[in-house]
């Protein structure tokens, strides 16, 4: 198969989104889609398998012109897209989020549960992974949901496969299988959008790269030909030397303690964090590290333990009781935790700080207008307004709106669970930047990251977690990629 999209133009009202773009995908082939955020990959894609129709341009399909009316039209034809949002029921079962719209039925008209469970077993075995058919979904974690939404891709007779940011909530051996997948796709004559901002996966994967910035496409070329500096420079117009900016923070006096919690997928966890340091939290996906933050924060019930901060004992039965002492935690899942897709920015923002706007009784909209945009500001979130909903914002830019509303909270602690998930090589710095700067005025930070690179580049100590237990504590200075993986796999 051969897509040609010609001089494809999309406006939201007046926001003009994408201009006269020209890509070109085949069979055999994984074609990598960089850019910032907000540059336009996404929306290319939805106009491709129907989600949004184009404002101007045409599809050629091996010579036809072609346009599809939804995604399920275009999953018929043969290209499916998996999303980097996910989307599944949480009520509903592995097995009926994976054949939801598309269930087999046999000869009766009732459902064929035996061919189902047959044909996701086969999906899974490909992909190398062990989910239960039976359990509800929304008892997954983020990676193993991710894993759901890449066999749902293999249900159907797949000519082009589009990933965004497929392995974002993977860990390091899951991204290596993902990636004997994907060999095996091209191998048997498949064609691979692979959206992603690691540049160590484009140059180990993708064959051909278009870099897209503004709405435009800046270049294409065969990956071969072109290096990372090259690709950075033309994504962000500008030269980034330093992924990992030099962090200045004085780490001082023990602000915060976790003494033996035991929790649901955890136990006796005990760490502590300074003034000035980020922890970074690693592990392999069901270790434990986020189900130990959910608990801290008290989303998730924590069954004994001790938690202290400024060395007094706290009680936490919910995020409520969390946020009023000054505990701020940016979850995993943006679009189902972290913000409300249908409010503004601004709304979302003052969420967890309403109180600090109300003055005799009435919310303050100017004020809270004047601290969202200095935020807005701050964190280079590219939008309209403050008033703009947060669902019409790219993945990247509402992470660092969800940024926002926790440092307006003015934290004590602040946990950052995959805090550069889904977000560009530019933003990335600028998350960290501000990371560093909240460091600097005495804030401490836990990172959990699946980000091997990230882990070593951006924490001061790393507390690496096996099992649902603390398999080893490493210093920045001790800390390499092979000691942090053999505690992780408890060798």
């Amino acid at each position: 198969m051969k897509i040609e999209m010609h001089n494809i133009s999309k406006s939201f009202g007046s926001n003009k989104v994408l201009e006269n773009i020209d890509l070109t995908i085949r069979s055999g082939e994984v074609h990598a889609l960089m850019g910032e955020n907000g540059a336009g990959k996404s929306t290319l894609m939805n106009i491709l398998t129907g989600l949004f129709p184009a404002t101007g341009g045409k599809i050629i399909i091996d010579g036809v012109e072609k346009v599809f009316h939804n995604p399920q039209e275009a999953e018929h034809f043969g290209i499916s897209f998996i999303h980097q949002e996910m989307n599944t029921w949480p009520d509903l079962t592995v097995l009926e989020n994976l054949f939801l719209g598309r269930e087999i039925k046999n000869k009766f008209g009732l459902l064929d549960t035996k061919s189902m469970q047959k044909k996701a077993s086969d999906a899974f075995e490909q992909l190398g992974v062990d989910i239960p058919l039976n359990i509800e979904i929304s008892h997954l974690s983020v990676g193993q949901q991710q894993m759901v939404e890449i066999a749902k891709s293999f249900l159907s007779s797949l000519k082009i496969l589009i990933m965004d940011e497929p392995t974002a909530a993977l860990t390091e051996h899951e991204v290596e299988r993902l990636f004997n997948v994907i060999h095996g796709l091209k191998e048997k004559g498949v064609g691979i959008v692979y959206i992603s901002h690691r540049m160590e996966e484009i140059f180990k994967i993708t064959d051909f790269v278009t870099v897209m910035r503004d709405g435009l496409v800046i270049d294409t070329q065969l990956t071969k030909e072109t290096n990372v500096d090259d690709l950075v420079r033309k994504m962000v117009g500008r030269e980034i030397t330093d992924y990992y900016p030099e962090k200045t923070a004085t780490i001082r006096e023990v602000i915060f303690e976790a003494q033996n919690l035991t929790g649901g997928l955890f136990k006796n966890i005990s760490f502590e964090v300074k003034s000035g340091e980020i922890l970074g939290f690693s592990g392999l996906m069901g270790a434990g590290r986020t189900e130990v933050m959910r608990a801290i924060f008290g989303i998730d019930k924590l069954h004994s333990g001790t938690i202290k901060l400024n060395n007094q004992e706290i009680k936490i039965k919910n995020p409520a009781e969390a946020i009023r002492q000054g505990i701020g935690f940016l979850t995993e899942d943006r679009k189902e935790e972290g913000l409300v897709l249908d409010f503004s920015i601004k709304d979302n923002v003052t969420l967890p700080s309403t109180k600090d706007f109300i003055h005799h009784g009435l919310f303050d909209d100017k004020t809270a207008h004047t601290f969202v945009k200095s935020l807005v500001e701050r964190l280079k979130v590219k939008a309209t307004d403050e008033e703009m909903l947060v669902g019409d914002l790219s993945g990247g830019n509402q992470q660092k709106v969800v940024l926002a509303k926790w440092i307006g909270i003015a934290p004590k602690v602040l946990i950052l669970d995959e805090p550069t998930r889904g977000v560009d090589v530019g933003a990335k710095r600028e998350i960290y930047q501000l990371m560093n700067e909240l460091a600097e005025r005495g804030v401490p930070i836990i990172m959990v990251s699946s980000d091997l690179p990230e882990i070593l580049g951006v924490s001061d100590r790393i507390v690496v977690m096996h099992e649902g237990e603390i398999a080893g504590v490493l210093s920045k200075a001790e800390a390499t990629q092979e000691k942090v993986m053999s505690l992780a796999t408890g060798s």
